[in-house]
């Protein structure tokens, strides 16, 4: 999931941030309304996280703005404004929803991806198999057989862009971009810990190993049966 947070106190933000990239969701920043407007209508996200009072621009003109475009990505509204009309307010500019600061980061959390799964079309995959093993995108739930494989949010990540493209060598860089959200090679050996990591977990002590190093290319995930 991707999301982009509009919020001037940098301190917050980066809070925010930091615990839904642990969460395994990709995250963009704006310090501002009018950033955070140029931002939003580039487009790609799949919630918007706005706080109310700006900077340059207000977060609700930029709501309002957005869905007079038709552009009906689903945006939580945060605020210290936490009177029932503050809130009737937020929402009908445009909000989906309306949490009040200070919150409770796991409320947060699970507000925005009920808000990410409301804007899913029902034509959208949320369940991958690759031979026996299933990942199921709406539960993060990963078994193999009938044996359920605990990952953390970053193993999860990695393993649901993989099954993506099943049959396909995924380079570092697409790593990199896609799963840790870094446009540079931070020349570390942070993409071959986890790859391990994950390995360990969901080949040990199977018959077919489903996760392969493309030496000089890459890793890919597939079934060698199929």
């Amino acid at each position: 999931m991707r999301v982009l947070i509009i919020e001037d106190d940098r301190e917050a933000a980066s809070y925010l941030a930091k615990g839904l990239v642990e969460a395994g969701h990709s995250v963009d920043h704006a310090p501002d309304g009018d950033a955070g407007q140029q931002l939003a209508e580039a487009g790609g996200y799949d919630v918007l996280v706005v706080d109310r009072m700006l900077p340059k621009r207000d977060g609700l003109a930029i709501i309002e703005d957005l869905r007079r475009r038709q552009d009906r990505t689903p945006v939580l509204i945060l605020s210290a404004l936490g009177q029932v009309d503050d809130r009737v307010k937020g929402l009908r500019s445009g909000g989906d929803d309306y949490l009040t600061k200070p919150y409770a980061f796991s409320e947060l959390l699970a507000r925005v991806e009920v808000l990410a799964r409301r804007n899913q079309p029902s034509s959208v995959e949320t369940t991958y198999r690759v031979g026996d093993l299933s990942l199921d995108r709406l539960t993060h739930t990963v078994s193999r057989g009938n044996q359920e494989i605990p990952l953390q949010p970053r193993e999860f990540r990695l393993l649901e862009y993989m099954m993506q493209h099943a049959g396909q060598v995924v380079t570092r860089t697409m790593l990199l971009e896609n799963v840790w959200d870094y446009h540079f090679d931070p020349q570390t050996n942070v993409i071959d810990v986890h790859v391990s990591r994950l390995r360990a977990k969901i080949d040990k002590g199977f018959e077919r190993q489903l996760l392969q190093t493309i030496r000089g290319a890459g890793y890919m995930i597939s079934d060698a049966a199929e």
